[in-house]
């Protein structure tokens, strides 16, 4: 048979012209990202703002590294904080080590033994923990998680029981004439670890053993059908969370100088599930948005409010119920109406709520700030200031004004809720405008 090679064209991944274009196109999300972060100390250059980025750093890691058994082997733990405390804990003796003149160890250098020292206990623990999925999984996770968190109230020599372990990050060698003194140094040698534990966990998603951990989430039984063992898939992804869990914690321990109980304990697993699925479990950016959200409430609102935690988990409850795919899959929800064309459908709806609901979301935080100032506020302090106004939280008068205002605006977005959902429907529907 004779092939017409005159007029046979050459895939477009494959022309020799596109390669270079292809690396670029998909390098450019990195380069952008390095670029921002690099430029974030010249907008927010005061050192509570520094602090504020270097724990969402922080975050954006220990995040991504639970996404990786969450959402891409589809592991639930109840424990993994252990991980990033322990890496801390071990970092932090060893940068004490090197204070005392016994140990040379440039501090960049640090982040890898902890990843190191993740990775060990990840390698032990999870030996015996990845046998099982689910409910099983769990459950051994949360006893794990629990076991360590009062081995660090038992073993003081190693966590230094309540006080925690402390030490000091400028007592080690300087490294090209920086001693990491300021908090402008911590932030760039957080940012560089950020980028390259990012990068690494995104290569990670990429390879063939990543791709495995994706089918055995979803259908382990085929996975093992295939000729995949299930439990070791499950026991390399839970090794490589717990050696990017290990840097986090050595991260924190080279910004705050301090570990403590509360590092490794359940509370800290309990957010970092938190920060995962606000987020959204099913994008790799999930993690790193549920992040920055939790980091400004817990850092900022909570400077505003003592009930910056109820706000929080307000907004978890909502986002698990109407958006359970997240804040990344609420964001992914316009990429097919932009991609269409008729993302400007949903412009108009989206004004027009938007005012009604921010109403509501204001007057409702009034109604709960008033009756808390009302019920804890000491005798003879009944003056409060809301949203720059002074009134008296125990007359009934402010609280009423509140729910009405509330109510109101419920009402007004109950009645535009249809024109939305018509405008949604119109917007996702064929192909172009």
């Amino acid at each position: 048979m004779k092939h017409d090679t005159e007029n046979s064209t050459v895939p477009s991944a494959a022309q020799p012209g596109r390669a270079p274009l292809i690396a670029m196109r998909s390098a450019l999300p990195w380069i952008i990202a390095a670029v921002a972060l690099a430029l974030m100390p010249v907008v927010f250059a005061s050192g509570s703002a520094l602090t504020i980025m270097n724990q969402m750093a922080i975050t954006i890691i220990f995040a991504l590294a639970y996404n990786m058994l969450l959402g891409q082997a589809g592991m639930l733990s109840f424990g993994h904080a252990v991980y990033m405390g322990l890496g801390g804990f071990f970092c932090m003796h060893l940068l004490n080590q090197v204070e005392y003149n016994e140990l040379y160890l440039p501090l960049p250098l640090l982040p890898l033994f902890g990843g190191l020292f993740g990775l060990i206990f990840a390698f032990v623990i999870g030996s015996f923990s990845t046998r099982r999925a689910g409910t099983v999984f769990a459950m051994i996770s949360l006893g794990v998680g629990e076991l360590i968190a009062a081995c660090s109230i038992i073993i003081v020599v190693f966590f230094g029981g309540e006080e925690g372990v402390s030490g000091d990050r400028t007592m080690g060698p300087t490294v090209f004439g920086f001693d990491f003194a300021s908090q402008l140094e911590v932030y760039y040698l957080t940012v560089i670890w950020l980028l390259l534990a990012a990068l690494g966990m995104y290569l990670f998603s990429r390879t063939p053993i990543g791709r495995i951990a994706n089918a055995v989430r979803d259908n382990e039984e085929r996975a093992e059908f295939l000729g995949y063992s299930q439990r070791n898939v499950r026991w390399i992804s839970f090794c490589a969370s717990g050696f990017f869990c290990g840097i986090a914690g050595a991260l924190f321990a080279i910004n705050f100088e301090i570990l403590t109980e509360e590092n490794l304990n359940l509370a800290t697993s309990g957010s970092i599930l938190l920060i995962t699925f606000l987020g959204g479990v099913g994008f790799f950016l999930g993690p790193v948005i549920g992040a920055v959200v939790f980091t400004l409430l817990q850092t900022v609102l909570s400077l505003y409010t003592e009930l910056w935690q109820l706000y929080l988990g307000i907004l978890f409850v909502l986002t698990v119920m109407f958006f359970p795919s997240g804040l990344a899959g609420l964001l992914a929800m316009h990429v097919r109406p932009w991609k269409i064309g008729k993302l400007g459908l949903l412009a108009r709806p989206y004004v027009q709520i938007a005012g009604p609901g921010l109403i509501f979301v204001l007057a409702s935080a009034a109604v709960l700030e008033i009756l808390f100032h009302a019920r804890h506020a000491s005798i003879g302090a009944e003056q409060m200031s809301l949203y720059g106004i002074s009134f008296n939280s125990h007359a009934v008068a402010p609280l009423a004004f509140a729910l009405i205002v509330a109510a109101a605006s419920l009402f007004i977005i109950a009645r535009l809720a249809p024109a939305l959902l018509e405008a949604w429907g119109d917007a996702n529907h064929g192909d172009s405008p």
